[in-house]
């Protein structure tokens, strides 16, 4: 009767909508107010959730219901391949899909190579195992792999995924080797001043070795496909297998993602990254110095790392493999920012870490290009990377809006502190490290031009914190100036001491990047020089540090007197400007710079006590000279006159 009764109007009480019910054949009243649904348990209902991804073009012709198994097959025959023993001759048996996930594909294949094997010597347990792969795996999919079984990963209040890299907190220099080979003999920067310490091929193959036995010895393993180079003619297709959701995301992030068409005519890798970093090296190998080893063999086109968890070493290894590949095609690599004008006008940034070369290459009224890594070739000037490795201490939404806002969903917080009930991070806490950052895809940045390629550079602007005080706010270079800073590659820390005083130390990193680079740095240079005059840009030195007196007691040029600077180099009213000649150092410095008070673009100008600016100056000079001392020896081009240019370039006393 009350069923009956509902079924009057289309309001129950208190305003709630009636329950339609319906008496069938059966004698059992049916709820008729939604659809039935379609499962019968909740594993049916759980599988409706998911639907399939599609593969979305045909394989080389294969068509049909068999073209996705060939296709899996394929990427799982190469997968194998690459983590391959070398010693057993076999691949692990690889199957798609997490261990965990009961729709797992249980698809096996296995790396044979074509010569007969005894069974007896190449069976081993790893070898009876199966090996999961997680194949380029979406932020989503990965943020549950690291929630899951990752500790110490957690979501952030902003959806960013904060996580940790374990001991290592910092890259390793000292601990990143490069096989000696008949090709890297001849090739590279070895000795004093060079990052590149050598190893031997076969201390190379048991590092390898170590590293594959230890990725297949694991129940999965992430693995992803991407690219390197927004430019495509000289773009470099590149593998990463790693142990960790956080080191996968972390690439994802940073190198170029591939589109599905791009995956599925992938084929085989130009470059592999082994990252067995939470394994690691044995410290009675030779050439080990500790239990971290980051090992390149350019010869294999293989990287292994063990023994470190930090991720950046992945970007910035292959950023050296970069700085070998793109030079023997005659394109430039560099450790720079970039940016575009409305009208197409390119700039290009250099400067070490506190010289201000992110902030000043992110700029609201140009397009980013990049802010770390890029290419300069007959097309133009590339980004090398997909994403941005920004810095995040000290990190506010008023300092660095463009940073802060793409901090969210896919972006990877490393080292970062929070609160343990809202997950709010505190940028300003150093308990587990000074360097924590933030990787998220360059398109995060509102400004960013996608894809991330540009015309020829206008200027290059190399950045300095003079914290002597003694550098102009900016000065026009001539072309031997250019290459002489540019080697240098100068800027002026402030390092505490142990009295407390806090005295600035010249710090110099060829090139502005000498931790990277794996030829001497006079080729990088007349490469530049080569290009710059080619193309008609301009070189600038612009002094971001202290004016009026050395740290302590001069003042750090205002940010605001920095951006006209920039400002006046990007609209080109710099150049129209009248110069005069600084002596020592020989600058051409403007006499006016719109915005700009006049009195501080001459250093002298600044300082009370002249006798002391000329005494720090002198200093600054000795300091180049006897740095630039280790450049000299090494001749550019075919005869020296370019060498001697350059040197002449320098400060005269």
């Amino acid at each position: 009767m009350a069923a009956n009764g509902m079924n009057n109007g289309a309001t129950g009480r208190n305003g709630l909508a009636k329950i339609h019910t319906e008496k069938r054949a059966d004698e059992v009243c049916h709820d008729d107010s939604t659809t039935p649904m379609k499962a019968q348990t909740i594993d049916e209902l759980h599988s409706l959730q998911m639907k399939k991804s599609a593969p979305t073009t045909p394989l080389n012709g294969i068509q049909g219901p068999f073209a996705e198994e060939e296709r899996t097959k394929q990427q799982l025959q190469s997968i194998s391949a690459s983590l391959a023993s070398l010693t057993r001759e076999t691949g692990p048996k690889v199957v798609r899909g997490d261990p965990a996930s009961k729709s797992a594909t249980p698809r096996v294949v296995s790396h044979h190579h074509h010569h007969h094997v005894s069974p007896t010597i190449s069976v081993s347990d790893s070898s009876l195992k199966f090996t999961h792969v997680l194949y380029n795996l979406s932020p989503a999919e990965l943020y549950e792999q690291a929630i899951k079984y990752e500790k110490g990963s957690f979501i952030s209040s902003s959806g960013a995924i904060a996580t940790l890299s374990g001991a290592k907190t910092g890259r390793s220099p000292k601990d990143k080797r490069v096989v000696r080979d008949e090709t890297t003999e001849h090739d590279l920067w070895w000795g004093k001043g060079s990052p590149n310490i050598e190893m031997d091929e076969q201390t190379f193959m048991v590092n390898r070795e170590r590293a594959v036995d230890y990725l297949n010895s694991l129940d999965k393993v992430f693995v992803n496909d991407q690219f390197l180079n927004w430019d495509p003619q000289n773009r470099i297709k590149v593998r990463i297998v790693s142990a960790r959701a956080y080191h996968s995301l972390f690439m994802h992030n940073m190198c170029i993602r591939p589109t599905a068409e791009e995956l599925e005519n992938f084929g085989t890798p130009d470059f592999t990254i082994y990252n067995a970093g939470q394994f690691p090296c044995n410290r009675y190998t030779h050439y080990m110095t500790s239990s971290t080893s980051i090992d390149l063999n350019l010869a294999r086109r293989e990287m292994v790392i063990l023994g470190t968890q930090y991720a950046g070493e992945m970007k910035k290894g292959l950023f050296s493999v970069m700085h070998y590949l793109m030079p023997k095609r005659q394109i430039l690599s560099l450790h720079s920012g970039c940016n575009m004008g409305k009208d197409g006008d390119v700039a290009l940034f250099f400067g070490l870490s506190g010289t201000g070369k992110t902030t000043l290459s992110t700029d609201h009224n140009r397009y980013l290009i990049g802010d770390d890594e890029h290419c300069w070739s007959d097309n133009g000037v590339s980004n090398i990377e997909g994403g941005c490795y920004a810095k995040c201490i000290d990190l506010s939404r008023e300092k660095e809006p463009d940073i802060w806002n793409a901090i969210k969903f896919g972006t990877v917080l490393e080292n970062v502190v929070f609160d343990e009930h809202t997950r709010e991070v505190d940028y300003s806490d150093k308990s587990v490290t000074e360097n924590t950052r933030a990787a998220y895809p360059i398109e995060y940045i509102p400004n960013a031009k996608i894809p991330c390629v540009a015309s020829h550079p206008r200027n290059v602007i190399l950045l300095a914190c003079d914290a002597f005080g003694v550098l102009p706010p900016v000065s026009k270079l001539t072309l031997a100036q250019t290459m002489y800073h540019f080697i240098s590659g100068y800027t002026a820390l402030v390092a505490g001491t142990e009295e407390g005083i806090k005295e600035p130390q010249a710090t110099f990193s060829a090139c502005f990047g000498a931790a990277f680079i794996m030829l001497h740095p006079t080729k990088y240079a007349a490469m530049l020089a080569e290009k710059m005059q080619k193309h008609g840009a301009t070189g600038w030195l612009v002094n971001t540090g202290w004016s009026g007196g050395r740290y302590g007691s001069g003042s750090r040029i205002k940010l605001a007197y920095t951006r006209k600077i920039i400002d006046a180099i990007h609209s080109g009213s710099l150049l129209k400007a009248e110069y005069k000649r600084t002596e020592v150092f020989g600058l051409e410095i403007p006499t006016a710079v719109e915005g700009v008070p006049s009195d501080i673009l001459e250093p002298m100008n600044t300082w009370t006590d002249k006798k002391a600016y000329k005494e720090t100056l002198l200093k600054l000079g000795g300091l180049f000279k006897n740095n630039f001392g280790g450049f000299v020896a090494h001749k550019i081009g075919e005869d020296d006159k370019l060498t001697d240019e350059i040197l002449a370039a320098g400060p005269v006393f």
